[in-house]
């Protein structure tokens, strides 16, 4: 058995690239089934963020689970040609030393960043409860999170500002100074919207407005934060009010577009709207960025702020280098001795093939 892995990234397509092939969370138990079915795949987790979307499989021979998942890909860009060089692709051992290093937040936009951890838990737990992960992944995938914690403990890889929401609450602060006199209103009341919207509290903010398709989930993430809910189908009206409005929807449409915010800002008097989209799929139409007076930033625009605070992370990447060999090393070495242990159980005379005779 090996252990292949297919993706694309940040740092190998741009945003309008990654966008074509993100799995909605809807979709990922779907996703996920259809491919551990297939001939030439066991077993699969699909991790798909903002930055990534990363397809792991078990797979007896690693190029017929290639030929699967690139199948897979080219439906979804409804097109044969997709551009298959934009993705990588490992067995192993390569494929288990990539998952260990996002996890360790080494492949990440903010090297050593933490939400990267979490998203690959939740990844994993999706697809463990779909059915479609078994010995080898969760093997792996168990072993990866118990990597990123020793990192995590034993390094500064950590260190700093390090999540997607942090940067882009960094953005905003270069652009306003003090946050204290800004409006927000935020799109979106996941992950990212949490972990965004208590960024900026801990800067001082003034107000934080919550519009999500789900209601509930705005009501309650609003009343956590000390924030206001809105009807997500009204959340146009308050752009006289705010100074940044942050995308963070899993809409796999644009939301925010130049036909309903060019009308709004001919009111505004010559107030900026520093608009920040963190979502993949985008939720900002990209023509909003030719508006008067409208400052766009996509998730890729992050990138600069985010090399800023690297080099402390940069000096730890050697030691997190080398913990990380030691467990790909280990885990290389049981892939190894369990192919060979099935091997043995089906050969004429073993124990096992004799157990399959009866």
């Amino acid at each position: 058995m090996n252990v292949i892995c297919l993706g694309i990234n940040h740092q190998t397509a741009p945003v309008e690239l990654r966008e074509k092939f993100a799995v909605a969370d809807t979709d990922l138990v779907s996703a996920a089934t259809r491919l551990a079915s297939a001939d030439g795949i066991e077993e699969v987790v699909i991790v798909s963020t903002c930055n990534r979307v990363e397809f792991y499989a078990a797979a007896g021979k690693p190029e017929a689970g290639f030929g699967v998942l690139n199948r897979f890909l080219a439906e979804r860009a409804q097109e044969h040609h997709y551009g298959q060089e934009i993705f990588y692709k490992y067995d192993a051992p390569g494929s288990i030393r990539h998952l260990f290093r996002v996890v360790c937040g080494m492949e990440s936009m903010v090297i050593g960043e933490t939400e990267i951890l979490g998203q690959v838990k939740k990844a994993y737990g999706t697809a463990s409860t779909a059915g479609s992960t078994s010995k080898h992944l969760n093997k792996l995938f168990q072993r990866a999170f118990n990597v990123a914690k020793e990192v995590r403990t034993k390094t500064n890889i950590t260190r700093g500002s390090v999540s997607v929401g942090s940067t882009a609450v960094d953005l905003a602060e270069r652009i306003f100074g003090r946050l204290s006199g800004c409006n927000v209103m935020i799109l979106g009341a996941g992950e990212t919207a949490d972990l965004t919207s208590r960024t900026l509290l801990s800067r001082g903010l003034k107000s934080i407005s919550v519009a999500n398709r789900s209601p509930e989930r705005a009501v309650e993430l609003a009343a956590s934060i000390g924030g206001r809910a809105v009807p997500f189908e009204n959340w146009h009206h308050d752009i006289l009010d705010i100074d940044i409005l942050i995308g963070s929807t899993s809409a796999p449409l644009p939301i925010v577009t130049r036909e309903k915010i060019q009308p709004l800002m001919k009111q505004r008097k010559d107030r900026p709207l520093f608009i920040i989209d963190l979502a993949v799929p985008r939720d900002v139409e990209a023509a909003v960025n030719a508006i008067e007076g409208v400052y766009l930033y996509d998730i890729d625009s992050l990138q600069a702020i985010a090399s800023q605070s690297l080099e402390i992370r940069k000096r730890e990447i050697g030691v997190c280098e080398q913990m990380i060999e030691r467990h790909v090393a280990d885990f290389s070495n049981w892939l190894a001795n369990d192919s060979a242990r099935s091997v043995a159980a089906t050969r004429p005379g073993s124990l096992g093939a004799q157990a399959s005779e009866l």
